[in-house]
Protein backbone atom coordinates (compact mmCIF):
# COMPACT_ATOMS: atom_id res chain seq x y z
CA UNK A 1 0.00 0.00 0.00
CA UNK A 2 2.95 2.21 0.60
CA UNK A 3 3.67 3.48 -3.16
CA UNK A 4 -0.16 4.57 -3.96
CA UNK A 5 0.23 6.40 -0.85
CA UNK A 6 3.23 8.23 -1.69
CA UNK A 7 2.51 8.84 -5.27
CA UNK A 8 -1.30 10.42 -4.16
CA UNK A 9 0.95 12.79 -1.68
CA UNK A 10 2.63 13.79 -4.57
CA UNK A 11 0.41 13.95 -7.01
CA UNK A 12 -1.70 16.32 -4.51
CA UNK A 13 1.35 18.88 -4.22
CA UNK A 14 1.31 18.72 -7.62
CA UNK A 15 -2.01 19.09 -8.83
CA UNK A 16 -1.91 22.33 -10.96
CA UNK A 17 0.55 19.42 -13.38
CA UNK A 18 -2.04 17.11 -13.50
CA UNK A 19 -4.84 19.21 -13.91
CA UNK A 20 -3.04 21.09 -16.99
CA UNK A 21 -2.89 17.35 -18.12
CA UNK A 22 -6.28 16.27 -17.61
CA UNK A 23 -6.60 19.69 -19.80
CA UNK A 24 -5.27 18.52 -22.71
CA UNK A 25 -7.52 14.86 -22.90
CA UNK A 26 -9.91 16.74 -24.82
CA UNK A 27 -7.35 17.21 -27.85
CA UNK A 28 -6.82 13.77 -28.19
CA UNK A 29 -7.23 12.28 -31.87
CA UNK A 30 -9.78 9.44 -32.26
CA UNK A 31 -8.32 7.39 -35.11
CA UNK A 32 -5.15 7.17 -32.79
CA UNK A 33 -6.95 6.46 -29.78
CA UNK A 34 -8.56 3.51 -31.49
CA UNK A 35 -5.24 2.29 -32.60
CA UNK A 36 -4.18 1.68 -28.66
CA UNK A 37 -7.56 0.02 -28.07
CA UNK A 38 -6.94 -2.13 -31.12
CA UNK A 39 -3.22 -3.06 -29.38
CA UNK A 40 -4.61 -3.22 -26.16
CA UNK A 41 -6.82 -5.95 -26.99
CA UNK A 42 -4.24 -8.01 -29.50
CA UNK A 43 -2.23 -8.48 -25.78
CA UNK A 44 -4.73 -10.56 -24.23
CA UNK A 45 -4.51 -12.47 -27.62
CA UNK A 46 -0.35 -12.67 -27.56
CA UNK A 47 -1.05 -13.42 -23.64
CA UNK A 48 -3.09 -16.45 -24.87
CA UNK A 49 -0.09 -17.55 -27.33
CA UNK A 50 2.29 -17.26 -24.91
CA UNK A 51 0.34 -19.10 -21.93
CA UNK A 52 0.14 -22.10 -24.19
CA UNK A 53 3.46 -22.18 -25.23
CA UNK A 54 4.37 -22.80 -22.17
CA UNK A 55 2.61 -25.77 -21.74
CA UNK A 56 2.53 -29.10 -23.89
CA UNK A 57 -0.79 -29.84 -23.58
CA UNK A 58 -3.25 -28.46 -25.76
CA UNK A 59 -5.51 -26.14 -23.87
CA UNK A 60 -9.06 -25.20 -25.12
CA UNK A 61 -8.30 -22.02 -27.39
CA UNK A 62 -11.68 -19.56 -26.48
CA UNK A 63 -11.33 -20.24 -22.52
CA UNK A 64 -7.63 -19.28 -22.95
CA UNK A 65 -8.21 -16.42 -24.02
CA UNK A 66 -11.10 -15.22 -21.92
CA UNK A 67 -8.95 -16.18 -18.86
CA UNK A 68 -6.19 -13.77 -19.91
CA UNK A 69 -9.16 -10.71 -20.16
CA UNK A 70 -10.54 -11.67 -16.69
CA UNK A 71 -6.83 -12.00 -15.34
CA UNK A 72 -6.36 -8.49 -16.10
CA UNK A 73 -9.55 -7.61 -13.77
CA UNK A 74 -7.72 -10.24 -11.05
CA UNK A 75 -4.19 -8.77 -11.55
CA UNK A 76 -5.74 -5.24 -9.75
CA UNK A 77 -6.76 -7.17 -6.98
CA UNK A 78 -3.57 -8.70 -5.44
CA UNK A 79 0.18 -6.94 -5.75
CA UNK A 80 2.77 -7.88 -8.35
CA UNK A 81 1.04 -9.84 -10.71
CA UNK A 82 -0.97 -12.68 -8.00
CA UNK A 83 -4.14 -11.98 -9.27
CA UNK A 84 -3.50 -13.35 -13.22
CA UNK A 85 -1.18 -15.85 -11.68
CA UNK A 86 -3.77 -17.02 -9.45
CA UNK A 87 -6.21 -16.73 -12.52
CA UNK A 88 -4.42 -18.85 -14.96
CA UNK A 89 -2.91 -21.52 -12.47
CA UNK A 90 -6.67 -22.09 -11.97
CA UNK A 91 -7.55 -22.30 -14.93
CA UNK A 92 -4.52 -25.26 -15.72
CA UNK A 93 -5.86 -27.36 -12.52
CA UNK A 94 -9.21 -27.25 -14.01
CA UNK A 95 -7.78 -28.03 -17.87
CA UNK A 96 -6.10 -31.25 -16.00
CA UNK A 97 -2.68 -29.94 -15.81
CA UNK A 98 -1.07 -31.20 -12.41
CA UNK A 99 0.24 -29.04 -10.01
CA UNK A 100 3.43 -29.01 -10.36
CA UNK A 101 3.34 -28.60 -14.14
CA UNK A 102 0.69 -25.79 -13.76
CA UNK A 103 3.17 -24.05 -11.44
CA UNK A 104 6.34 -24.59 -14.28
CA UNK A 105 4.77 -23.19 -16.76
CA UNK A 106 3.61 -20.16 -15.01
CA UNK A 107 7.14 -19.97 -14.16
CA UNK A 108 8.35 -20.11 -17.28
CA UNK A 109 6.07 -17.79 -19.02
CA UNK A 110 6.93 -15.32 -16.58
CA UNK A 111 10.51 -15.64 -17.32
CA UNK A 112 9.74 -15.21 -20.83
CA UNK A 113 7.34 -12.36 -20.91
CA UNK A 114 10.89 -10.82 -18.40
CA UNK A 115 13.24 -11.46 -21.10
CA UNK A 116 10.67 -10.12 -24.12
CA UNK A 117 10.54 -6.93 -22.32
CA UNK A 118 14.21 -6.93 -21.29
CA UNK A 119 15.50 -8.30 -25.38
CA UNK A 120 13.88 -5.17 -26.40
CA UNK A 121 14.78 -2.44 -24.59
CA UNK A 122 18.24 -3.66 -24.96
CA UNK A 123 17.87 -3.86 -28.76
CA UNK A 124 16.10 -0.14 -28.17
CA UNK A 125 19.07 0.89 -26.01
CA UNK A 126 21.61 0.12 -28.40
CA UNK A 127 19.66 1.63 -31.43
CA UNK A 128 18.71 4.51 -30.08
CA UNK A 129 21.57 5.40 -27.08
CA UNK A 130 20.46 9.10 -25.94
CA UNK A 131 17.10 8.73 -26.41
CA UNK A 132 16.59 9.00 -22.65
CA UNK A 133 17.90 11.64 -20.83
CA UNK A 134 16.87 11.01 -17.18
CA UNK A 135 19.53 13.59 -15.48
CA UNK A 136 19.04 17.06 -17.91
CA UNK A 137 15.19 16.29 -18.49
CA UNK A 138 13.77 15.63 -14.63
CA UNK A 139 12.70 19.02 -13.64
CA UNK A 140 13.89 19.72 -10.14
CA UNK A 141 11.41 19.21 -7.51
CA UNK A 142 9.36 19.07 -10.12
CA UNK A 143 6.12 16.16 -10.30
CA UNK A 144 8.09 13.46 -12.17
CA UNK A 145 10.94 13.75 -9.98
CA UNK A 146 8.78 13.70 -6.64
CA UNK A 147 7.17 10.67 -8.14
CA UNK A 148 9.80 8.34 -8.90
CA UNK A 149 11.68 8.67 -5.41
CA UNK A 150 8.98 6.82 -3.71
CA UNK A 151 9.06 4.05 -6.34
CA UNK A 152 12.80 4.03 -6.48
CA UNK A 153 12.94 3.27 -2.16
CA UNK A 154 10.07 0.83 -2.42
CA UNK A 155 12.08 -1.12 -5.66
CA UNK A 156 15.55 -1.13 -3.92
CA UNK A 157 13.88 -2.29 -0.46
CA UNK A 158 11.99 -4.75 -1.95
CA UNK A 159 15.42 -6.18 -4.42
CA UNK A 160 17.55 -6.62 -1.23
CA UNK A 161 15.17 -7.86 1.33
CA UNK A 162 13.29 -10.69 -0.22
CA UNK A 163 15.66 -12.75 -1.99
CA UNK A 164 17.31 -12.67 1.65
CA UNK A 165 14.63 -13.38 3.55
CA UNK A 166 13.37 -16.31 0.97
CA UNK A 167 17.09 -17.89 0.85
CA UNK A 168 17.46 -17.91 4.50
CA UNK A 169 14.36 -20.51 5.32
CA UNK A 170 15.36 -23.92 4.85
CA UNK A 171 12.46 -25.69 3.98
CA UNK A 172 11.33 -22.94 1.22
CA UNK A 173 14.85 -23.50 0.19
CA UNK A 174 14.34 -26.68 -0.50
CA UNK A 175 11.06 -25.66 -1.78
CA UNK A 176 12.82 -23.50 -4.05
CA UNK A 177 15.33 -26.43 -5.13
CA UNK A 178 13.02 -28.86 -6.09
CA UNK A 179 10.54 -26.66 -8.16
CA UNK A 180 13.76 -25.18 -10.32
CA UNK A 181 14.32 -28.89 -11.22
CA UNK A 182 10.39 -29.71 -12.21
CA UNK A 183 10.42 -25.96 -14.34
CA UNK A 184 13.83 -26.91 -15.99
CA UNK A 185 12.28 -29.96 -16.99
CA UNK A 186 9.04 -28.61 -18.31
CA UNK A 187 11.15 -25.76 -20.27
CA UNK A 188 12.91 -28.60 -21.82
CA UNK A 189 9.72 -30.64 -22.91
CA UNK A 190 7.88 -27.71 -24.33
CA UNK A 191 11.41 -26.44 -26.32
CA UNK A 192 11.07 -29.84 -27.87
CA UNK A 193 7.92 -28.88 -30.12
CA UNK A 194 8.75 -26.18 -32.23
CA UNK A 195 5.31 -25.01 -32.47
CA UNK A 196 5.17 -24.27 -28.48
CA UNK A 197 8.61 -22.54 -28.46
CA UNK A 198 7.07 -20.54 -31.05
CA UNK A 199 3.97 -19.67 -29.16
CA UNK A 200 5.94 -19.28 -25.73
CA UNK A 201 8.42 -16.75 -27.14
CA UNK A 202 6.66 -14.77 -30.02
CA UNK A 203 3.83 -14.05 -28.15
CA UNK A 204 6.32 -12.80 -25.34
CA UNK A 205 7.81 -10.41 -27.36
CA UNK A 206 4.86 -9.38 -28.93
CA UNK A 207 2.95 -8.37 -25.81
CA UNK A 208 4.96 -6.27 -25.10
CA UNK A 209 5.89 -4.47 -28.86
CA UNK A 210 1.60 -4.23 -28.38
CA UNK A 211 1.96 -2.32 -24.92
CA UNK A 212 4.62 0.08 -26.41
CA UNK A 213 2.39 0.19 -29.68
CA UNK A 214 -0.42 1.46 -27.52
CA UNK A 215 1.48 4.08 -25.61
CA UNK A 216 3.06 5.70 -29.13
CA UNK A 217 -0.66 5.55 -30.37
CA UNK A 218 -1.90 7.76 -26.98
CA UNK A 219 1.04 10.08 -27.89
CA UNK A 220 0.09 10.47 -31.27
CA UNK A 221 -3.23 11.05 -30.49
CA UNK A 222 -2.19 14.28 -28.55
CA UNK A 223 0.22 15.92 -30.67
CA UNK A 224 3.31 14.40 -29.15
CA UNK A 225 6.52 14.76 -31.15
CA UNK A 226 8.64 11.98 -29.49
CA UNK A 227 10.04 9.50 -32.11
CA UNK A 228 7.95 6.09 -32.02
CA UNK A 229 11.02 4.51 -31.07
CA UNK A 230 11.81 6.52 -28.01
CA UNK A 231 8.19 5.89 -26.78
CA UNK A 232 8.82 2.54 -26.92
CA UNK A 233 11.96 2.65 -24.91
CA UNK A 234 10.30 4.99 -22.18
CA UNK A 235 7.49 2.20 -21.78
CA UNK A 236 9.87 -0.63 -21.17
CA UNK A 237 12.39 1.17 -19.85
CA UNK A 238 9.78 2.15 -16.88
CA UNK A 239 7.59 -0.78 -16.78
CA UNK A 240 11.43 -2.59 -16.35
CA UNK A 241 11.57 -0.08 -13.15
CA UNK A 242 9.06 -0.77 -11.58
CA UNK A 243 8.76 -4.53 -11.86
CA UNK A 244 9.73 -5.16 -8.00
CA UNK A 245 7.53 -2.44 -6.40
CA UNK A 246 4.80 -4.50 -5.40
CA UNK A 247 1.53 -2.65 -6.11
CA UNK A 248 -1.95 -4.29 -7.73
CA UNK A 249 -1.94 -3.47 -11.49
CA UNK A 250 1.48 -1.20 -11.04
CA UNK A 251 -1.18 1.59 -9.69
CA UNK A 252 0.75 4.71 -8.63
CA UNK A 253 4.59 2.60 -9.83
CA UNK A 254 3.60 2.39 -13.55
CA UNK A 255 2.25 6.14 -13.88
CA UNK A 256 5.30 7.49 -11.65
CA UNK A 257 7.47 6.10 -14.03
CA UNK A 258 6.17 6.09 -17.00
CA UNK A 259 5.56 10.49 -16.78
CA UNK A 260 9.74 10.21 -15.49
CA UNK A 261 10.89 8.47 -18.75
CA UNK A 262 8.58 10.36 -21.16
CA UNK A 263 9.84 13.36 -19.72
CA UNK A 264 13.65 12.12 -20.29
CA UNK A 265 12.70 11.86 -23.63
CA UNK A 266 12.09 15.16 -24.19
CA UNK A 267 7.91 15.18 -23.94
CA UNK A 268 6.77 18.55 -21.49
CA UNK A 269 5.43 17.54 -18.13
CA UNK A 270 2.32 18.41 -18.75
CA UNK A 271 2.03 16.16 -21.98
CA UNK A 272 3.70 13.63 -20.60
CA UNK A 273 0.85 13.44 -17.70
CA UNK A 274 -1.64 13.71 -20.10
CA UNK A 275 -0.57 10.52 -22.44
CA UNK A 276 -0.35 8.63 -18.88
CA UNK A 277 -3.38 9.01 -17.77
CA UNK A 278 -5.35 8.46 -21.26
CA UNK A 279 -2.59 4.73 -21.89
CA UNK A 280 -3.82 3.81 -18.48
CA UNK A 281 -7.24 4.45 -18.64
CA UNK A 282 -7.23 2.60 -21.98
CA UNK A 283 -4.99 -0.60 -21.00
CA UNK A 284 -6.34 -0.66 -17.34
CA UNK A 285 -9.10 1.05 -16.02
CA UNK A 286 -11.64 0.68 -19.08
CA UNK A 287 -11.24 -2.99 -19.42
CA UNK A 288 -11.27 -3.45 -15.56
CA UNK A 289 -15.40 -3.87 -15.27
CA UNK A 290 -16.15 -6.37 -18.13
CA UNK A 291 -12.89 -8.23 -16.96
CA UNK A 292 -14.60 -8.47 -13.48
CA UNK A 293 -17.68 -9.24 -15.25
CA UNK A 294 -16.34 -12.36 -16.90
CA UNK A 295 -13.59 -13.26 -14.42
CA UNK A 296 -17.34 -13.84 -12.26
CA UNK A 297 -18.39 -15.39 -15.19
CA UNK A 298 -15.89 -18.23 -15.86
CA UNK A 299 -16.10 -18.74 -12.06
CA UNK A 300 -19.53 -19.53 -12.29
CA UNK A 301 -19.09 -22.10 -15.44
CA UNK A 302 -16.38 -23.82 -13.51
CA UNK A 303 -13.94 -22.71 -15.90
CA UNK A 304 -11.43 -21.78 -13.46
Amino acid sequence: MLPPVAVAVVAVRHRAVLADGLGQLRSAAWPWLLVAVGATCLTWVAAAFSRQGAVVQRLPGRRLLATQFAAGAANHMLPSGLGATAVNLRFLTVCGVPAARSSAALALFLLAESVGRLGLLAVLLVAFPGALRLGPMLPQGGFSQGLFGPVAVCAAALAVVAPVTVMRVGRVRRHVRDFVRGALAEARSVHLRPARALALWGGSFAFAALQATALTAVGRSLGLSVPPAHLALAYLAATVAVALVPTPGGVGSVEAALVVTLVATGSPTATATAVVLLFRLITVWLPLVPGALTLGLLVRLRVI
